[in-house]
């Protein structure tokens, strides 16, 4: 073994999950810089490190030092300490007072830091406040590093060390050493495998009961991300059994006790963990409770018609006309129906015969652009389900059961995206005197978050139904429009283009030809073509992963478009003022949700943080909460649920099989405005249009109603 002895200058790449990395560094003894690579999870531009390796000659690359053993020094010279501090490691000093602090203290600066940091206020535009947050950032990162090296250890990456700390504090190793799997109960982003990791590196027993109860509701956690709300026993231990490597005896014993302990709830055959349990039956009881009690405001139905049309100066068909009038008449109203069928006419239509009878209406829609379109069509405030509730960390939601909404008629747009655990907690807020009329297209996908809360209430038949299908003659003119209805009926879109169209197809059967085409659409084509930022075109795909998928796509259109400045790197992205992001999970405490997207407006390469612009405000991230957000130059098509753009462009290719189906197609036609651009081939649509495969989801709330409504003397509807 060859050892080295080197001060880092740059890291050129870091991967996150396995903490492999390759560095430029400054070494004794060699004029270049030299490149190492290896597994250093925690390393800094300006950490002074003492390696033991081998010289290897890499085909690509050229000669490299193949590091085996790593160990981190502090920083002697006065350049190295500059290049340490300057990196960004210590919040409170960046380049700038990395500089003047060394400038002053020389060869004393870590000492200075470490045990007199008092004096750091002599240093020109170093005030109070600033000496503290060094003293913060100084303890804090030692801490930290404290838990990387145990981590390290154990032989797992450190990129959650962070989050670690500020979850357990100083007690953070304690936790970890005696039960590991916490960290998966308790923090997001680690999951069970991880956590198993460090278990079994610690001498976990493999069938200990901490490890094996972990796994089942890892299981049941990843079935829900799958959309489903509960596992047949069945489903459960045979998936558990394979993800733990242990008999399904074993695993039907620590079940029996997680039932007993009320971990998870058994009903028959079902297995639900608590929140889906209590979300699912609660809703059907609400819905229930809500069917059954009278309505705050009651409407005559006679000459309804001609008041609506005199007052809107609009002309509605029977269908819609019948859906007014069934709205003023029921406590539950779902309308339903495809683009350009009359959906937000209708809608107006309700309004204005509940606004004429004055009642006070409540307007809601699950995300922020689906509220924001919603107040746009109406002239009337719609907020977001979060905003509306009032959610306020650590409590939750401030509008509940004792502090119910105030309002005669809930009407609730882009149903489909809703998932039962946000539709029992607006439930529990609607008052029972509340009317409820529920808006949304059945035939898109269902929601992102478990069950299928539209589909299963339309299909228990407890509930008065429109389903508006006549398209209306201005919406023939949008070939968007009319093509969505073809592939909803099984048949392929019109392609043939045209100077004309709204709708265009563009055949490219190699994926990596696809990518270039896709960046000078959203670079140069349509901007210059369309006269629009490319700001405002939007990239949706079947898929995150594959050339053509999400994350591929990011990092190409980030390069077109947005390819310099200051940037913060985690788990091997870089995020950079000026792009488009997207957070990925509900944060309450930032109140910013799963599917917003927003634009970083700003890079504290000091603070290690950002600060991303949503629509109406701006909220900062530290460097170690970067994981809820990723690039949204592309998204998948899942995550557009309930957001139009202006300009769509879609890749459509084989090999996106798996995911090729026809509502996924369907939802992503449906999310442009104005211009749609499919990229791929006629083979993949083709396969697309025929697939009516959709994986159905373990949901209980449809039985649930049905068997409330055969209980019930009185369920009208």
């Amino acid at each position: 073994m060859e050892h080295l002895r080197c001060v880092v200058e740059r890291i050129t790449y870091q991967n996150e999950e396995n903490g492999y990395t390759v560095i430029k560094c400054r070494a004794k003894g060699y004029s270049d810089l030299v490149t190492v690579v290896g597994n250093m999870p925690d390393v800094h531009v300006g950490s002074v490190l003492s390696l033991g390796g081998r010289w290897r000659i890499d085909g690509k690359y050229g000669r490299q030092f193949s590091l085996e053993t790593c160990e981190e020094t502090l920083p002697a010279t006065v350049y190295s300490i500059e290049k340490y501090l300057g990196s960004g490691l210590i919040k409170g000093i960046g380049p700038k007072f990395a500089k003047e602090i060394v400038k002053m203290f020389q060869e004393r600066t870590l000492e200075v830091i470490e045990h007199e940091p008092d004096l750091l206020i002599d240093v020109p535009g170093i005030g109070k406040v600033r000496v503290e947050r060094i003293k913060s950032g100084w303890a804090e990162q030692k801490e930290i590093k404290n838990i990387m090296l145990f981590l390290q250890s154990n032989n797992v990456s450190t990129s959650h060390a962070t989050k670690i700390y500020k979850t357990y504090g100083n007690d953070s190793i304690k936790v970890v050493q005696e039960n590991p799997y916490r960290l998966a109960d308790d923090i997001w982003g680690i999951g069970f495998k991880t956590a198993d990791t460090i278990a079994e590196k610690m001498g976990f027993g493999h069938e200990k009961y901490v490890r094996l109860r972990s796994g089942i509701i890892y299981t049941l956690n990843k079935l829900s991300e799958e959309g489903h709300c509960y596992a047949t026993r069945e489903m459960l231990l045979e998936k558990g059994s394979e993800l733990l490597s242990v008999e399904e005896n074993l695993l039907s014993m620590t079940l029996d006790e997680m039932i007993r302990q009320e971990d998870v709830f058994r009903e028959a055959d079902s297995i639900y963990l608590p929140p889906f349990y209590f979300a699912e039956s609660g809703t059907a009881k609400r819905m229930d409770r809500l069917l059954k009690m009278p309505p705050a405001i009651r409407i005559e139905t006679d000459s309804l018609a001609e008041k609506i049309q005199s007052k809107t100066g609009m002309v509605y068909d029977e269908v819609q006309l019948e859906a007014i009038r069934k709205a003023v008449q029921s406590k539950v109203l779902i309308l339903t129906g495809g683009p350009g069928t009359g959906k937000t006419t209708t809608t107006l239509g309700i309004i204005t015969a509940f606004r004429e009878a004055g009642a006070k209406i409540v307007l809601a829609a699950p995300t922020g652009r689906a509220a924001k379109r919603l107040s746009e069509a109406t002239g009337m405030e719609a907020k977001t389900i979060h905003r509306l509730l009032e959610v306020k960390p650590p409590e939750g939601y401030q509008r509940n059961e004792e502090n119910p909404l105030e309002g005669d008629v809930m009407i609730l747009d882009e149903c489909s995206m809703i998932d039962i655990i946000l539709m029992y907690s607006l439930l529990k807020a609607v008052p029972d005197t509340m009317t409820l009329i529920m808006v949304g297209d059945i035939d898109q996908l269902p929601s992102v978050g478990a069950g299928n809360v539209l589909r299963d209430l339309i299909d228990s038949e407890c509930f008065p139904v429109v389903r508006l299908t006549r398209i209306f003659r201005q919406a023939q003119n949008s070939r968007i429009i009319m093509n969505a209805h073809r592939i909803n009926a099984g048949k392929m879109p019109d392609i043939s283009n045209g100077r004309q169209s709204d709708f265009f197809f563009m055949a490219e059967e190699d994926p990596e030809k696809a990518v270039k085409t896709i960046v000078e659409l959203v670079k140069t084509k349509l901007p210059r073509y369309y006269r629009v930022e490319s700001s405002e075109i939007q990239v949706l795909t079947p898929m995150q992963r594959s050339v053509v998928g999400a994350v591929n796509l990011n990092q190409a259109l980030q390069e077109a478009i947005n390819p310099g400045g200051f940037s913060l790197k985690r788990g091997g992205f870089s995020y950079r003022t000026g792009d488009k992001v997207m957070q990925i999970r509900n944060n309450y405490d930032k109140e910013v949700f799963n599917g917003d997207i927003g634009t970083v407006s700003f890079v504290d390469m000091e603070d290690r943080s950002l600060k991303v612009s949503f629509e109406d405000r701006e909220i900062a991230y530290d460097i170690s909460e970067l994981d809820e957000l990723v690039l949204a130059y592309a998204t998948t098509i899942h995550k557009a649920q309930g957001s139009e753009y202006p300009i769509v462009v879609m890749p459509v290719l084989m090999n996106h099989y798996v995911m090729l189906q026809r509502n996924l197609i369907y939802t992503g036609i449906t999310r442009a405005k104005k211009i749609l651009v499919l990229i791929g081939t006629k083979k993949a649509l083709s396969y697309a249009v025929r697939n009516v495969t959709v994986t159905s989801r373990n949901t209980m709330l449809k039985e649930r109603l049905k068997d409330l409504k055969e209980k019930a003397d009185y369920f009208p509807g």
